[in-house]
């Protein structure tokens, strides 16, 4: 038995930031030398991104935007000097304060599309990398859905852009069990850690990240199946991409050198993953690639030689919502499904180490 998806599910908070309110948004939180910056244009030009969505809410963006603080937010940047932002312990309170509503919405609303009880649910996968909570999402999904106090319950954290992939495989396995209801669900708040400052790497990091979540469910039935997943170390290359916990918020570390290692090895890897089940890259039907960024798609399409319009499903996520983390190669997954991409369709996703994840739907 394989895992059939049957049901999937989106959603995102409520405040969101145009691009160009994105740019005024990173010189307030720049300080001095970002704020006089030639360099921020650029950086958020080039994105092509449109909107994001963060959950620090539509009253402390105005603020941000309007220059004034009546809204008491503790993300709101101090006037003045230099200011590191809220301490992680504050940055971690609001992930417990706002995670679970989004996870729940994206649950009910994945149950809700694959006409699935919360009581028929077996086993319960929960996915993020922005935040610590004990009880965490697992327990408030369990509360908020109804699902049974005997779920099984299995937490993959810290893993950052393709732990959704890494979700998936854990619900595979489960799916093992002809009677196995799973339900993965992917929340991310990265906005969360948005760095104060000028540092190079972490201002592009800035442009980037957005919040939202997305969940799956399995069931009988015909659907998008999950054949296999594979994974792939980059070698040489754990200081390429990272992401630590500092003491005012969790803080990412993008080299200039991931896209090109990307576009180097990805063809490699997948000739020979996929030649190992029968398949080849020619004959993939469709790509659901996570958007880091334009040069993660790009580098992805540059390295497996693919079409132009191969992964515009991709782009058009990443113009829509930005870069969500885990949850974003679901709302590209999401995407091709509803166009009933042709099959098989192979999803990548790339994070810290720096680490390639795939899987083969068909």
């Amino acid at each position: 038995m394989s895992f059939t998806l049957t049901g999937l599910g989106t959603a995102v908070p409520d405040a969101v930031l145009t691009l160009a309110e994105g740019l005024a948004v990173a010189r307030c939180f720049g300080g001095p030398t970002t704020q006089a910056s030639g360099f921020l244009p650029a950086v958020y030009g080039g994105t092509g991104n449109r909107t994001r969505y963060f959950c620090i809410g539509r009253d402390a963006l105005a603020d941000v935007l309007a220059g004034t603080r009546h809204s008491g937010s503790p993300f709101l940047p101090a006037d003045g000097a230099a200011d590191p932002g809220p301490t992680t312990g504050v940055r971690l309170a609001k992930y417990a304060a706002a995670a679970p509503p989004l996870a729940l919405e994206a649950s009910r609303a994945a149950l809700a599309d694959g006409d699935t009880r919360p009581g028929d649910v077996t086993h319960l996968v929960t996915v993020s990398c922005t935040g610590f909570a004990a009880p965490g999402v697992d327990h408030a999904l369990i509360a908020g859905l109804g699902l049974r106090p005997t779920v099984q319950r299995v937490n993959v954290g810290f893993m950052g852009c393709h732990g959704a992939i890494n979700g998936l495989r854990v619900a595979h396995a489960f799916a093992s069990d002809p009677a196995a209801r799973v339900l993965v669900c992917a929340v991310e708040l990265c906005s969360l850690h948005y760095h104060y400052g000028d540092d190079p790497g972490k201002v592009v990091a800035n442009a980037l990240f957005a919040d939202g979540a997305a969940a799956v469910v399995n069931g009988p039935g015909a659907g998008w199946t999950l054949r296999a997943t594979g994974s792939c170390v980059i070698p040489d290359s754990a200081a390429a991409m990272g992401w630590t916990v500092g003491d005012h918020g969790f803080e990412m570390t993008l080299a200039r050198a991931v896209p090109g290692l990307i576009a180097r090895t990805v063809r490699p890897w997948l000739d020979d993953w996929l030649g190992s089940l029968g398949l080849a890259v020619d004959g993939v039907g469709s790509w659901c690639v996570h958007p880091g960024g334009p040069k993660i798609v790009s580098a992805v399409e540059e390295g497996l030689g693919l079409a132009p319009d191969a992964l515009a499903a991709s782009r058009a996520v990443f113009a829509d919502y930005g870069n969500m983390s885990s949850p974003t190669v679901l709302f590209v997954l999401d995407r091709l499904r509803k166009l009933a991409a042709p099959r098989p369709c192979v999803m990548l996703g790339f994070g810290p180490g720096l680490t390639a994840e795939a899987a083969v739907w068909v």
